[in-house]
């Protein structure tokens, strides 16, 4: 996938070739490429970075955080949580320092892929790089759309049970507006889409958790057992399954593009970012855990609203309320594919567009609107293909996300602002990178691990999304 998206190794040779040069934020145009004059325009303020932040993190798998407790248990589990949230601010400021340090020296990076060529090289840690952001953008993509398709069907099939309307009808539809959205022309164009899935995700929050409340006190609710398997071996996988799942809810994977957003010079903006972004996660991650695992217990299903919605015995919440609720997760579905998609787009805007035309030229747009739709198109059609994709997502975030939102941040800060080896800093930011890497390592051979036992049920183009 990372392959299809990028184009071909030659093309990232040619970026890393060229990243070293010193790259402007603002106008049109101005001798830069047509990715970055287009797509990644610099127009944007803190506060619609922290939109963009929101929309990348607070995402509807903040529906599975009750079930990541259900690995660990309370005390641990929520401790965990807490300690990836304060870890990830940390290294996300440190790789806002870092484009912030680049940009003093003259080198402004708006592409993650040409921070990585200017701190690491063109050796195979940049191909590895590259190909791990451009799975997870395609894979987000993806998953994006089949699950706004699964949305749809659940609404569907609870108004119309026996319609004779399939999985794959319904991600055409969720396809066919998000072609339409692509044609935006910019990351900045979609600051107030993003602000809207900012509030989307607050008041689907709001809602499970007062509906895990009620199911909770209900007479129909399961029995509270909070015990974790007996199995020592079983227990060892759900725990570090847990953990992947938990920092893969605070994964980004494009703060770089994000920070390219703003209007030059970033320096201390995205701080400020970033205080919107978690202060957003905080008073939705936290409640929605907390009430799905104390409702359900060991008995959680991978998404609290399922939970909400047994096989056996009648609904835990009011279908109003569980309807709605899917409706806002539709839209905000359509955000995160919109925001994720960007990285793609401005590869392809960089690669066929003329940044000496102006924006909205036949020369520019007729291409625009070809690329980004068949991109869609492609995207919907192994969504359809593979109903089973969010096993697959759940790999890439395992393998994705901590290498590039834990990991890289701490690497390029050591290398580039260079603290002393015996400082605090220094040392701590050495730790994380160890302690992360075995994490990320385990995390993803439970991933796979999972995937492989669920294989049984997986089927090409099958009507139901597996859970």
């Amino acid at each position: 996938m990372a392959v299809a998206v990028l184009s071909s190794s030659s093309a990232v040779a040619d970026e890393a070739a060229t990243t070293h040069r010193s790259v402007s934020g603002a106008g049109e145009g101005q001798g830069k490429d047509a990715g970055a004059a287009f797509v990644l325009e610099s127009k944007g303020t803190w506060w619609h970075a922290g939109f963009h932040l929101t929309t990348a993190m607070v995402g509807p798998a903040v529906l599975s955080l009750p079930y990541a407790l259900r690995g660990i248990g309370w005390a641990l589990g929520l401790a965990t949580l807490t300690a990836l949230a304060a870890v990830s601010f940390y290294t996300y400021y440190l790789m806002s320092r870092v484009l912030d340090h680049c940009e003093a020296a003259g080198r402004r990076h708006i592409r993650f892929r040409d921070l990585a060529a200017d701190v690491l090289g063109s050796g195979w840690a940049f191909y590895l790089m590259v190909a791990v952001q451009g799975a997870i953008n395609v894979g987000v993509t993806i998953g994006s759309i089949l699950l706004a398709g699964n949305s749809l069907q659940i609404m569907y099939t609870s108004l119309v049970p026996d319609g004779p309307l399939k999985l794959y009808h319904f991600i055409i539809a969720v396809a066919s507006v998000l072609a339409l959205l692509s044609q935006m022309p910019s990351f900045h164009s979609l600051r107030y889409i993003n602000l809207g899935s900012l509030v989307l995700s607050v008041c689907y929050t709001i809602l499970v958790s007062a509906a895990c409340i009620r199911a909770g006190l209900s007479s129909n609710a399961p029995a509270k057992d909070y015990s974790l398997s007996t199995s020592k071996s079983e227990k060892t996988f759900d725990a570090f399954l847990s953990v992947s799942i938990l920092a893969a809810a605070f994964g980004n994977g494009i703060l770089p593009e994000i920070q390219a957003t703003l209007v030059p010079p970033a320096a201390g903006k995205m701080v400020k970012a970033l205080v919107i972004n978690y202060s957003v996660a905080f008073f939705t991650f936290y409640p929605l855990a907390i009430t799905g695992y104390w409702a359900f217990g060991k008995t959680v299903q991978s998404n609290a609203i399922q939970s909400l919605m047994p096989d056996a015995g009648p609904s835990l919440a009011p279908r109003w309320l569980l309807c709605l609720t899917v409706v806002l997760v539709l839209f905000q579905l359509l955000a995160i594919a919109l925001l994720y998609a960007q990285v793609v787009y401005e590869v392809m805007e960089k690669r066929v567009a003329d940044a000496a035309r102006g924006r909205f030229s036949c020369r520019n747009v007729l291409p625009r609107v070809a690329m980004r739709t068949l991109y869609v198109v492609m995207c919907a059609f192994v969504a359809a293909a593979l109903p089973f994709f969010g096993e697959i997502v759940g790999v890439i975030g395992a393998v994705g996300y901590i290498p590039l939102d834990f990991i890289l941040p701490v690497v390029m800060y050591n290398m580039v602002v260079s603290p002393p080896r015996r400082s605090v800093v220094y040392m701590t930011n050495v730790a994380i990178m160890v302690l992360f890497a075995g994490l990320g390592a385990i995390g993803a051979v439970a991933s796979v691990r999972k995937l492989v036992l669920n294989a049984g049920r997986f089927k090409l183009f099958n009507d139901h999304v597996v859970k």
